[in-house]
């Protein structure tokens, strides 16, 4: 089972504007800098949640077809394609009408099934027979839920205060002790497996 990132997304979650604004940056000096911040940010918090806030594209190879493909990147939009090598060989494509997606659950993965009283097609038996490619992410920076927003902006102000792998002065650990609430923030949208 491998699952790679096919298409990148190509905006985040929070724009340059606002984690200045949330920084209290006023000049163009370290635009550069926050926004590195804001992407190492993005992907901590898309590490941390399971999810993938905007809009990319993934694909989950398998060996055979599974009773139901697990897609863990969540929310996911649509079903690009469905491919498998038939037993002689020839990769096939598998119409849009021979399976459904399941994304219902907000907390949980999303599932591939066959479609109502269908059944997976055989595989030729090789390494990597299956794969479904599929777009996850919300449809734009306005549905990312506020709590990851302000996760993130408040990672980047933190990463953009504290540039040093240790800090040894009376504010860093001061930092320390008001920041322990800010994990709690993407508790309601970790992804778990049911």
């Amino acid at each position: 089972m491998a699952l790679k990132l096919i298409t990148a997304p190509t905006t985040y979650p929070v724009t340059l504007a606002e984690a200045k604004l949330h920084c209290r940056v006023d000049t163009n000096d370290d635009d550069a800098l926050i926004t590195s911040l804001i992407t190492a940010a993005t992907e901590m918090a898309e590490q941390q949640t399971g999810r993938a806030l905007m809009v990319q594209t993934w694909e989950l190879t398998l060996d055979a077809f599974p009773e139901a493909f697990e897609l863990t990147r969540v929310p996911v939009q649509s079903i690009a394609s469905i491919k498998h090598y038939d037993p002689s060989g020839v990769q096939q494509t598998l119409g849009a009408g021979l399976y459904s997606l399941d994304s219902a659950d907000d907390a949980g993965f999303a599932y591939v099934v066959p479609a109502y009283a269908g059944a997976w097609p055989d595989s030729r038996d090789q390494i990597n027979a299956v794969s479904v490619q599929f777009v996850s992410g919300y449809a734009n920076a306005a549905a990312v839920p506020e709590g990851i927003k302000q996760w993130i902006k408040l990672m980047v102000s933190t990463m953009y205060e504290n540039r040093e792998t240790e800090a040894y002065s009376s504010r860093a650990v001061s930092t320390t002790v008001q920041m322990r609430f800010v994990g709690g923030l993407l508790d309601r949208y970790k992804v778990w497996k049911l």
